[in-house]
């Protein structure tokens, strides 16, 4: 159940009450509420502490407090509906609020698929060996399950995201963050791409038995490595994987924008 702690024990000793005095006011009580769910003060689905304890701890209008939580919502650090008596609740965002402007900005610039691969293969194989050298004892069996259920996705006509997701999740699953969220903002470029090369026109998959059965090969390889712990094994063989599946998916979408797959 979600909770709703006493804002006091929240706020670090160097906020004192009624110390936000500023043209700003809005933004400086913003700013305070944001490092208190970067320090993990407030968590996902906490709500935030009644308008009134806010506002008397902070000593602002409650105009002034609800332009700040607004600066929140856009930011999509907290969703407040509208009516209800909750008030404002915080929502930890993941890759998915950088991914839509970044794949925007990619399609303003022209950007190219082959543009796309390019920088994923240069992020996904040190971050396989990342993961084969310092990888939890979780992440490598979750590795294991998501290879595994590629042949289920293959029967059921999943592929494109069965294998997206594999990718990405390869890459969140090694530990470093910034490769991480690098993966998550390319994931639905990747995903579209997939499928745009999976497909043909009548949408039905054009890769064929062998083909499959390669690539099920290589994915199974790549986990193989990972859980024997060898890094430079698992870098030097998804490197090679990427190069391979990287040509044939740009067969037919060498000039293929990123403008071209997204909506």
């Amino acid at each position: 159940m979600s909770r709703r702690e006493p804002l006091a024990p929240m706020i670090s000793p160097d906020v004192a009450p009624g110390a936000v005095r500023s043209p700003k006011t809005a933004e400086l009580v913003a700013r305070t509420l944001r490092r208190m769910v970067v320090e993990g003060q407030l968590k996902d689905g906490d709500f935030l502490p009644h308008e009134a304890e806010l506002m008397a701890h902070f000593q602002v209008s409650r105009p002034t407090l609800r332009e700040a939580v607004r600066v929140l919502e856009s930011e999509r650090l907290v969703e407040v509906r509208r009516g209800s008596r909750t008030g404002a609740r915080v929502r930890v965002p993941g890759a998915e609020i950088v991914a839509r402007p970044a794949a925007l900005l990619l399609a303003l610039s022209g950007t190219t698929l082959a543009d796309v691969l390019t920088a994923r293969t240069a992020i996904e194989p040190p971050a396989a060996k990342l993961l084969a050298q310092d990888g939890t004892a979780e992440a490598h069996p979750e590795l294991r399950e998501l290879v595994e259920d590629i042949p289920r996705a293959w029967k059921a006509g999943t592929l494109a995201t069965a294998t997206a997701r594999l990718h990405r999740r390869m890459v969140e699953l090694s530990g470093n963050a910034t490769l991480g969220m690098i993966a998550g903002m390319l994931h639905e470029i990747d995903e579209r791409h997939t499928a745009a090369a999976l497909l043909g026109a009548d949408n039905k998959a054009v890769i064929s038995e062998a083909e499959f059965s390669k690539m099920l090969k290589s994915y199974r390889k790549l986990a193989d490595l990972v859980e024997a712990r060898k890094g430079d094994a698992a870098e030097s063989h998804w490197r090679r994987h990427m190069e391979v599946a990287g040509a044939a998916m740009l067969r037919g979408h060498e000039k293929t924008r990123v403008r071209d797959i997204m909506d």
